[in-house]
């Protein structure tokens, strides 16, 4: 077997151990087409600014990368650290065991009010991975799906992925930041499936009253499958509450929804979501993923069966930290010039760039290095996310209120 030291432009002579015996190797590496579709991320690039600017001995505030700071509970770090003791857990799992399959039908029924069976549960690898593959699932080549813009980019590099034709629609202050399903009902005719999510990363807002029993008649009425991202109702801000798609009487019959462990019990690096719902669709999702894996790791579902199982004040609290966090930033910028809306959910912030910018990839690079803020440019996010920045709500409050009045300090705002 040779190794081949091979650059992606063009044509290059390969190991050095084969041109010392004389042979001479070309080859042409050639990517998939699907590859040129994807740059550089924006927080990699946001990365290596940040590590420019603290090489400079430069204060930072990194508002742009929404990993929670919180740390997990007590007894979920408790459980894993058990059942990583034990030697028998590092088999390959297979399947979900049942106490966990328990503890989400327990989770839905305290916290939404939904009965779920056991047959409409599954893990996934995060709810990233999960949109990512579902499609495979439901579409065949060419299959339209309905993604929102903006909106999160795996809603739209999933599908892509198992070759289906994105149709984007809108979601616009003009229109209360939920689809117009009128002007949609043609595209949704051929559409295959329609992912949403609210409460919205970027757009941090919730869904109006009424929406889910109109959206779920209206997918309905056009054979539509529903996809529904549920990360974050239990970080909603002002009093409201969240909720799941599934509360609405037939939604099963037409919908899926994703729920992450990820914000809520802060086990983002754990990688532990679900897909419920539609039976049918969890019955062919499993059979496509057990072809690619071997089940999650046992020790990461016992955490999980200790957070699902645990009780809801810490995570009142928890959002109540995050509101606290979004006041201090949201009216701190408006305080300072920066008219940014109140979040209503979410762990983010979403804000047009100020007065005198045009360009919010050219305004985050120079908030950045005027007052070490970093956020994340909303074009990142969708076309109609141009000329917006989100910022992640993941610093404490005190320095939340340093960052703004970095922001103050560096006039860029005037």
């Amino acid at each position: 077997m040779r190794l081949f030291n091979i650059k992606t432009e063009g044509k290059k002579k390969v190991s050095e151990a084969s041109l010392r015996s004389g042979m001479e190797i070309t080859m042409e590496l050639q990517f998939a087409t699907r590859m040129k579709d994807y740059e550089e991320g924006i927080f990699q690039v946001l990365n290596e600014k940040k590590e420019a600017l603290l090489a400079q001995g430069r204060k930072v505030y990194n508002l742009s990368v929404g990993t929670p700071d919180f740390p997990p509970a007590q007894e979920v770090m408790d459980a894993v650290v058990k059942a990583a003791q034990d030697p028998e857990n590092y088999k390959y799992s297979l399947k979900d065991l049942p106490a966990l399959t328990d503890a989400v039908i327990g989770r839905y029924r305290r916290r939404y009010g939904v009965e779920l069976m056991p047959d409409e549960i599954m893990s996934v690898y995060g709810s990233q991975e999960g949109i990512t593959h579902v499609g495979f699932t439901l579409c065949d080549k060419g299959d339209v799906v309905l993604v929102p813009d903006p909106g999160y980019p795996i809603f739209g590099i999933g599908p892509s992925l198992a070759g289906a034709v994105l149709e984007t629609y809108p979601l616009t202050e003009e229109n209360g930041y939920v689809p117009d399903l009128e002007a949609l009902s043609k595209a949704a005719d051929r559409a295959k499936f329609m992912i949403v999510s609210y409460p919205m990363n970027p757009i941090c807002k919730c869904a109006p009253e009424g929406f889910y029993e109109r959206l779920v008649r209206w997918a309905a009425e056009h054979n539509l499958v529903l996809i529904h991202d549920n990360a974050y109702s239990d970080i909603i801000f002002d009093g409201r509450r969240g909720g799941s798609i599934l509360a609405v009487p037939g939604a099963k019959e037409v919908c899926v929804e994703f729920f992450s462990l990820s914000k809520t019990y802060n086990y983002t690096g754990a990688r532990m979501s679900f897909l419920v719902g539609n039976r049918e669709i969890i019955a062919g999702f499993k059979k496509l993923r057990s072809q690619i894996d071997y089940g999650t790791f046992l020790p990461v579902q016992y955490g999980a069966i200790a957070a699902l199982n645990g009780p809801e004040e810490p995570i009142l609290r928890q959002c109540e930290e995050y509101q606290r966090r979004r006041d201090a930033l949201c009216g701190g910028l408006r305080s300072v010039g920066w008219n940014v809306p109140d979040s209503e959910g979410t762990m983010f912030a979403w804000a047009r760039i100020p007065e005198g910018f045009t360009d919010d990839v050219d305004f985050v690079m120079k908030l950045m290095e005027a007052t070490g803020v970093l956020c994340t440019p909303g074009s990142s996010f969708g076309t109609l996310g141009k000329g917006h920045v989100r910022f992640a709500l993941t610093l404490p409050v005190p320095v939340i209120g340093e960052a703004v009045e970095a922001v103050r300090k560096s006039g860029i705002l005037f």
